[in-house]
């Protein structure tokens, strides 16, 4: 594993194309495995009113899905209302977002666990204040990077230029998974993956596809994990991470 801290930032080349899908999947594989691993969302817009709190959904199925205790407040530290990113959502509501507080909050979880799933929000180059992107997130809890890509038209692009923004910030990737949220059938969904490997060595570590109907809910949960185990080399992720991979528990 790249010096730093004992655990991985997800990120995507866009919003919407399965982050969340993939951190809590790869949490409850990690769970599954005997690994403890902590979650931290640091910032989630779009969370619904309700009986008086933001309610991060991705934050709290991340939660279900590791088996964390702490407080959701704790795992996600801005839980904001407009589905916007993170600095404009922020100040929309007069909410300063601190730099300083997500690395609190991300050593507290941390402290905690043998291991630990970041979730960004939208792509690296997203705001979180008006000096902050996801990048710097990223170089601050010295983590390296999974990195989801939507299967369809124009994933080499996003793809290739997010590799390069990250190869040029020095931010380690361990892989590549691509997703298909949206039941994609373009052509170039058949080539992207071979494509990719021609221009770069970051290895592609899964290729999720499709399936009608399934929702990040508790109801859910297990079928998640049989995806991730079934499409994506969890036990390779583990490796490029130093971790090591007892035998699976669970379903």
């Amino acid at each position: 594993m790249p010096a730093g801290n004992r655990g991985l930032f997800i990120t995507g080349t866009d919003t919407g194309v399965g982050k969340t899908f993939v951190a809590a999947g790869l949490a409850r594989c990690l769970k599954n495995r005997g690994i403890a691993t902590g979650v931290l969302k640091p910032a989630e817009t779009g969370c619904v009113l309700r009986k008086g709190r933001r309610i991060p959904s991705d934050g709290t199925f991340l939660k279900y899905m590791a088996g964390a205790a702490e407080p959701i407040e704790e795992m996600v530290p801005y839980r904001l209302a407009a589905p916007l990113a993170p600095q404009v959502a922020a100040e929309r509501e007069g909410i300063r977002i601190q730099t300083r507080r997500l690395e609190s909050a991300f050593r507290k979880v941390s402290s905690g666990y043998a291991f630990t799933l970041v979730e960004g929000a939208g792509g690296i180059l997203v705001p979180v204040t008006r000096k902050t992107t996801m990048v710097d997130l990223m170089k601050r809890f010295k983590l390296p990077v999974l990195l989801v890509s939507r299967i369809g038209l124009g994933t080499l692009n996003h793809t290739l230029l997010t590799l390069y923004y990250l190869t040029q910030h020095r931010v380690p990737v361990v892989g590549i998974v691509f997703n298909d949220p949206d039941g994609c059938r373009d052509l170039s969904a058949r080539s992207n993956p071979a494509t990719l490997e021609q221009w770069t060595s970051v290895p592609i570590l899964g290729n999720i596809p499709f399936r009608k109907g399934i929702r990040m809910t508790r109801q859910f949960g297990d079928d998640i994990a049989r995806r991730l185990e079934r499409h994506v080399d969890v036990d390779g992720i583990c490796q490029r991470c130093g971790l090591e991979t007892p035998a699976r528990r669970g379903p």
